[in-house]
């Protein structure tokens, strides 16, 4: 399929340095997570509420303007894009954008474009992301019960996820589960949720769940400190740490019984911020520095104001310096109010 966004921006074009970017704190900026939609044909509990309002798709950028900005962000020493969502796959033509940032890896200009996805539309599109030069993708995955699959997406189809997931291995992609550990819900499943990934060559990762937008329940009675699960499958399991990296957040452990590994993502028990060598772009040209902070730059100003890129440039340069220490993040009877009031899926994780 040829690319119609190959021509808008070459990599060449860009004229700018690839040193990395450094925040105040002494960080280099090296990975962008890109959202290029809010919506996602899932409403899982812990993420949004049931009756969400999307953005009118008028206010999206178009696919040219994200190929632009990503661009520009690899020309200023991005090495890793990761697409998100709500889930990435529903966004009209998507794969004319991965197929487009995928010939930076074949300039050796990205060291890695992959996505997450909750796996409802993967069937349809793994052979072709492994055509784009994508290699490793995460797709979420917190119950292996399709009752209980049902229950906490509300709207997904369990055995869609199953079969994305024998077409994307069978496609020759490497994928890590994702699983938000969720107290009096999945808790005990963990172990279970571990075989199953390990069985099949899979890496699983626990995630805490964030305090992030206005949802029908109260987190407090779901969130599940990882602390705790890493101490129940300690009863079982034989782990031992390890220096092993994808560039995000996990932090990796060594399963002895299964030979597989395991990521603990903890945002709130332990929070990753010292090491965070990542901003967020939202399908609007919003940049968040910080997941945990309402703190934004717009880039879609300096985007549409010219077609070079000298004021985008500058614009990602100021933002970088606004890039906080960490975020605050907490989760107890007393803060009621989600720390930020977008849902995840605005900015996709």
């Amino acid at each position: 399929m040829n690319s119609f966004l190959g021509a808008l921006q070459p990599a060449t074009s860009l004229n700018e340095s690839t040193s990395p970017m450094v925040d105040p704190f002494g960080r280099a900026v090296t990975y962008l997570r890109v959202s290029v939609t809010d919506r996602c044909d899932f409403r899982c509990t812990y993420c949004m509420s049931e009756h969400m309002t999307f953005l009118p798709k008028k206010d999206l950028l178009t696919l040219e303007e994200l190929n632009r900005l990503c661009s520009a962000f690899i020309a200023k020493g991005v090495r890793k894009i990761r697409l998100t969502g709500g889930e990435p796959l529903v966004r009209k033509n998507i794969m004319h954008l991965v197929r487009d940032l995928g010939r930076h890896i074949d300039a050796g200009s990205l060291d890695e474009l992959t996505l997450t996805t909750n796996g409802s539309q993967l069937a349809s599109y793994a052979a072709e992301l492994y055509d784009c030069g994508v290699r490793r993708i995460n797709v979420s995955l917190d119950t292996l019960d399709p009752d209980k699959f049902k229950q906490i997406t509300r709207w997904g189809d369990f055995s869609k996820v199953m079969n994305s997931i024998d077409a994307a291995l069978a496609a020759g992609l490497k994928i890590k589960l994702n699983a938000v550990a969720l107290k009096d819900f999945n808790e005990h499943e963990i172990p279970h949720l571990m075989r199953f990934a390990h069985e099949r060559g899979m890496d699983l990762t626990v995630i805490e769940t964030m305090p992030m937008g206005e949802i029908e329940e109260d987190r407090t009675d779901r969130y599940l400190p990882l602390s705790q699960v890493r101490a129940s499958l300690e009863q079982q399991f034989t782990l031992s740490d390890i220096g092993y990296q994808t560039g995000g957040p996990a932090r990796y452990v060594s399963v002895k019984e299964t030979g597989g590994r395991l990521g603990f993502i903890t945002p709130m028990t332990h929070n990753f911020c010292e090491s965070c060598n990542r901003v967020r772009l939202t399908c609007t040209g919003t940049l968040y520095m910080c997941l945990g902070q309402d703190d934004a730059a717009d880039l879609r100003t300096a985007l549409r104001a010219s077609d070079d890129n000298a004021l985008l440039s500058k614009a990602i340069d100021d933002a970088i310096l606004r890039k906080p220490k960490g975020h605050d993040f907490i989760i107890d009877r007393t803060h009621k109010r989600p720390a930020v009031a977008r849902h995840m899926s605005v900015t996709g994780g």
